[in-house]
């Protein structure tokens, strides 16, 4: 349980749901574990204490993922803060549901903002200052790979382009022995989506498993490909999402 021990970790978007489940699992196993934040500072607040419980260092950034220079410096501050940055997990992001002619060009700058823009600029950040062998993690979604509904165009867009600045990103950072993958969630029981909302009993059916995924199951993946065992992965997608895809 100490496979990450001294490591050095950022959590993007990491306050709440996918993103605070990833952060206490890294500090878990041994990772000392910066986060940001845009709107919650109570539940960040919560999530670094956590963090210090398991006996590691957690600190919170305030950045919105839609602001590319705010992105730039928390990926700074944490690698100031932390004396260096091992692994890299690309986590905020928004959710977005419309038909296309209902989508406003507003709608349509801030989710690319947020999903597409966002992760490449961390990534940027990131890119120059990771150590030898450190690991980038995107959170993608299972929408990438199959859309099961009308009305989810440019939610599959966005996360369809994290598949693809992936891929580049593994060539970009292969010769330093940097990895570069995407975690693919499926439906997930976080306040988000819960497993028992309006829309939960649809969802299930197009799963393998009847059943959402737990925010531990998304961590999981994010420590596989964060540790010793994910050393030979890179420009990937690992998805856990209940079967959505088979």
């Amino acid at each position: 349980m100490t496979e990450l021990m001294g490591k050095l970790a950022l959590v993007t978007g990491g306050s709440r749901g996918i993103g605070a489940a990833v952060a206490i699992a890294l500090a878990s196993r041994g990772a000392d574990v910066a986060i940001t934040y845009n709107s919650s500072p109570e539940d960040a607040a919560g999530v670094v204490k956590q963090i210090e419980v398991a006996g590691r260092r957690g600190f919170a950034i305030e950045a919105d993922a839609a602001d590319a220079g705010a992105v730039t410096a928390a990926v700074a501050r944490a690698y100031e803060v932390l004396g260096g940055l091992d692994v890299l997990v690309n986590n905020a992001g928004v959710g977005a549901v419309g038909m296309i002619g209902d989508v406003t060009v507003e709608e349509l700058d801030r989710v690319l903002a947020v999903n597409v823009r966002g992760l490449y600029v961390a990534a940027q950040a990131a890119a120059g200052l990771l150590a030898d062998g450190g690991r980038m993690i995107h959170i993608g979604s299972c929408i990438a790979d199959r859309n099961t509904g009308p009305g989810m165009s440019l939610y599959a867009m966005s996360k369809a382009a994290v598949v693809g600045m992936n891929k580049g990103l593994a060539r970009d950072l292969g010769a330093r022995g940097i990895t570069s993958n995407v975690v693919q969630p499926g439906p997930i029981d976080t306040s988000m989506n819960p497993a028992d909302g309006p829309f939960a009993a649809t969802q299930r059916s197009y799963l393998a498993l009847d059943r959402f995924g737990t925010v531990e199951d998304v961590a999981a993946a994010v420590l596989y490909l964060a540790g010793p065992g994910g050393s030979y992965v890179t420009g990937t997608e690992l998805s856990v999402d209940g079967g959505h895809a088979a």
